[in-house]
């Protein structure tokens, strides 16, 4: 089977976008963990199908790495959201349908036609689950800790997110894990992300937990949010007990298209 498939990438978090609306694709955890494999494979953090969907302008199926389907993913949304708008699935104002509902995004602007774009992704609301001391967990579409330290760069991201993504405190589904760094004005953010099972140049949904959590923090709202594949921004409204109209802004680029034979 020939599979045709394009690769994007949201600050570094890489994707295989296929268009499945004819329903022809074998999504098993064999072939996904195939063809997100960085040696035998395409090479990707995740896999996504865009699918038709009656109530909106289409869905987005995600797997993570492992080949098992993922919970929300921010930067796979915004990368399927600027897949879907170049294909002209939709428009630049779209509703999509994904695991945790549906979503708006919006492509703000296309500085190199079809390749690279700007793309605001609306998330769900959030309620804070857990705080404690310097630490905080938060459901953002996915589960994420986020415990902020003095310097990112030293912190032992894999063995420490590891430690803390299979602790029987989160059992049995795990968490993602963040560490942020508080920098005047700016955040920095490196996460430990589950089914990937390492950390990842950027994760969207992280890096709305760890904004979030920084309001919490500090009341500061306004951040620039940077990761080790780039910067962000995180928009929302706190009416004191939940956070609502929350908006992830950040690149997606199209990386490059291609074909593969799959057994």
């Amino acid at each position: 089977m020939t599979v045709r498939f394009e690769k994007y990438h949201g600050n570094g978090n890489d994707f295989v976008i296929i268009d499945d609306r004819k329903e022809l694709f074998n999504a098993s955890e064999e072939i996904v963990s195939h063809l997100c494999d960085r040696r035998f494979g395409i090479g990707a953090d995740g896999l996504m199908l865009i699918k038709d969907s009656i109530e909106a302008d289409f869905e987005m199926h995600y797997f993570n790495s492992d080949g098992k389907p993922g919970t929300m993913c921010g930067n796979g949304g915004r990368c399927i959201a600027a897949y879907a708008y170049a294909k002209e699935i939709s428009s630049e104002r779209m509703v999509f349908n994904a695991v945790d509902g549906l979503h708006q995004a919006v492509i703000n602007s296309e500085e190199v036609k079809g390749a690279l774009f700007d793309v605001s992704l609306q998330m769900q609301p959030v309620n804070v689950v857990l705080e404690k001391e310097n630490s905080y967990f938060l459901d953002t579409g996915s589960p994420h800790y986020v415990e902020f330290v003095a310097c990112a760069d030293s912190t032992n991201v894999y063995q420490r997110g590891k430690q803390i993504r299979y602790s029987d405190e989160f059992k049995p589904g795990g968490t993602n894990v963040n560490f942020v760094q508080i920098d005047d004005d700016s955040l920095y953010v490196r996460t430990y992300e589950r089914g990937v099972e390492d950390e990842t140049l950027s994760c969207g949904t992280g890096v709305t937990a760890s904004a979030l959590a920084a309001f919490l923090e500090t009341g500061i709202e306004d951040w620039r949010i940077k990761t080790r594949g780039g910067d962000f921004k995180v928009s929302f409204n706190w009416d004191g007990s939940r956070f609502n109209d929350v908006w992830l802004r950040g690149p997606a680029r199209l990386v490059y298209k291609g074909e593969m034979e799959i057994e």
